[in-house]
């Protein structure tokens, strides 16, 4: 055992406290053996249990700062444990280990001795060019791994198991055009319905789906086949179940001591950010998925919480959560610099993606929930009321380049009656397609990467549950079918154009050419000045715009339904004498999109229809 490694964690700076507790198989005395090792400071006496002494105590020893270890050759791989803890009031508690690699099925809740070393990576080229793709594309598929597919049935045995889901998922993220896939939170947790948001298991991938050398050849093939792939992790509050972290040691090892500021709204125990080894648990969970598992972005749920107390404003800084963020986002930046850091963040906090060094919290990237929330607000709005939102509508741009946005439409708003995307969208059947395939048109033309929850590409009128697939059965019928066939164009375009995605936290390469209140008119320039017009109509009657340009139009994508016969009109109506300007009159029907291309300079009075 490296003393002064434990020491560094104690301190709260450790990084890898997962190489030095836990369960690791170890050569000492001439024979392969297993190391247990917990901290436990406040406990009168900490005994092993398990499969290998038929779950009998084994008298565990203490070192002078809190830790207990015991060695021995009889424990074997894939064997149960837990640390037997007897309080300082002398009850006598059974607890998981909370730097286990691996869990026993839910509902049972013993710790499993694991060995991480079986998978043989074969991703070495992805992992030489993957970056944080500020200058490539970025296009999320947000998934529930136990959910995306199911088996037939409903107990423990109707999940895919995670390789066995390779065969089924990479194909589709190939054929739709996604670049990345972010799954919910795999670390180890006991209630499907909480989705993985209250954890139990910091370091062990959760067994509903299988062992970790299966969570490992699924992010492997994914690599390989070029598909990127971002864990969902929890900093700030875990399970208050009696087998994980909760009153671990009798006292309040993990949690505050002030019981009115032990628990979170959502009946967890929230992280003690106070006190240093807690830091370096948190720390060291967030490396080991990066370290162990290749993944290439880390996700940070709730991050209001960590910047204010009780997420609000009023109740001022939560200096601690602060520190704890700067802390370990320096520390990964400098560990791991290729690797994508993202906040999920409802809050106005500056500088949230501004590097620490210069005052920021040193994440990549920030959920843009304003554009969320505006965009679906407006379009959730009669369209006769829609002139009075025109600037909720453009807000999102006046503070977008304050930080690195990424515009998601994720889980969390189409679930608990919040009705799914299409369903929000004001007007009937055909209005709501017509405005979906509208509002994605936007999300690719408006700067920042992109991220939608799955089942947001079937056109899903039923919420999400995590005890049933989506409707893939919807594809069968016309209209979920063509927007699914119109995402997956769209998608490939984003990939084609490098103008959607080279400059998205430049300014200079975005310029809204007509804002409202009927035609919203963007384009997107690159590097090398290659650009794109979009040209979005969101009410519901045809409405025209003028524009200056130096040359013409001609369509490559658009939102109509194929077998519409109403088509986009581009017309010059006049050419400046003695310049290169020449002014458009574009005609877009109602509840329409469509993707212009620049072409060369067209004649006076020449009408062009574009379909």
């Amino acid at each position: 055992m490296d003393r002064e490694k434990i020491i560094e964690y104690l301190r709260g700076r450790g990084l890898f406290g997962y190489e030095h507790f836990g369960a690791h198989f170890v050569w000492e005395d001439n024979c392969s053996q297993v190391r247990f090792t917990v901290y436990a400071p406040n406990a009168k006496n900490v005994c092993l249990i398990g499969d290998f002494s038929s779950w009998q105590p084994w008298q565990m020893q203490r070192l002078d700062c809190g830790v207990w270890t015991l060695v021995s050759p009889d424990p074997q791989e894939g064997q149960r444990y837990k640390y037997q803890i007897t309080t300082q009031s002398g009850e006598v508690w059974d607890r998981a280990d909370p730097f286990a690699f691996s869990s026993q099925l839910r509902p049972e809740n013993a710790s499993v001795i694991t060995c991480l070393n079986h998978h043989i990576w074969q991703d070495s080229e992805w992992l030489s060019k993957r970056g944080k793709n500020f200058d490539r594309p970025l296009n999320i598929y947000e998934l529930h791994l136990g959910s995306w597919k199911r088996k037939d049935g409903e107990d423990a045995e109707c999940f895919y198991q995670y390789d066995e889901i390779c065969d089924q998922l990479i194909p589709y993220l190939k054929e739709m055009g996604y670049t990345h896939i972010e799954l919910l939170p795999l670390t180890e947790y006991p209630l499907d319905a909480s989705w993985g948001y209250q954890v139990s298991g910091y370091f062990s991938a959760t067994s509903r789906y299988g062992k970790p050398e299966q969570l490992m050849k699924l992010i492997d093939c994914c690599h390989q086949a070029g598909i990127g792939v971002i864990f969902d992790f929890v900093p700030t509050h875990f399970v208050r179940d009696f087998h994980a972290l909760h009153l671990f040691d009798g006292s309040c090892m993990y949690e505050p001591d002030d019981e009115n500021q032990r628990y979170s709204p959502w009946d967890t125990a929230l992280f003690d950010f106070t006190k240093p080894h807690v830091i370096s648990f948190l720390r060291s969970s967030l490396n080991f998925w990066i370290s162990v598992y290749h993944a290439d972005g880390i996700r940070y749920d709730a991050v209001a919480n960590l910047i204010y107390r009780n997420e609000k404003k009023e109740d001022g800084l939560n200096d601690a959560g602060l520190w704890f963020l700067r802390s370990v986002n320096y520390d990964l930046w400098q560990e791991h610099p290729e690797v994508m850091l993202i906040a999920e963040d409802s809050s106005d906090y500056p500088k949230v993606t501004a590097p620490v060094v210069y005052g920021g919290l040193g994440f990549d990237y920030k959920w843009d929930l304003g554009w969320m929330h505006d965009t679906l607000d407006y379009l959730a709005t009669p369209f006769g009321e829609r002139s009075a939102m025109t600037n909720r509508f453009l807000f999102s741009m006046s503070y977008f380049y304050q930080n690195n946005h990424l515009l998601p439409l994720s889980h969390d708003e189409v679930v608990h009656g919040k009705k799914t995307i299409i369903d929000k969208l004001w007007g009937n059947y055909e209005q709501k397609f017509a405005q979906l395939r509208c509002l994605y048109l936007y999300l690719f033309f408006h700067p920042g990467k992109k991220l939608s929850f799955m089942g947001n590409e079937l056109a899903e009128f039923l919420e999400w549950s995590e005890q049933r697939e989506p409707g893939w059965n919807l594809l069968s019928y016309p209209a979920h079918q063509k927007f699914h066939q119109f995402l997956q164009k769209l998608h490939k375009l984003y990939l084609e154009f490098p103008c959607l995605w080279e400059q998205d936290y430049d300014s200079r390469y975005f310029r809204w050419l007509h804002m409202g209140p009927s035609i919203f008119v963007i384009q997107r320039s690159d590097y090398q000045q290659n650009s794109l017009i979009a040209a979005i109509n969101l009410s519901d009657k045809d409405a025209q715009c003028t524009l200056e340009l130096d040359c013409g139009l001609v369509s490559i994508l658009d939102t109509l339904d194929p077998e519409e016969t109403n088509v986009c009109d581009v017309t010059v109506k006049s050419k400046y004498p003695y310049s290169d300007k020449i002014t458009l009159s574009l005609t877009v029907p109602a509840l329409s999109g469509v993707v212009l291309k620049p072409s060369e300079p067209q004649k006076k009075n020449i009408k062009k229809k574009i379909s």
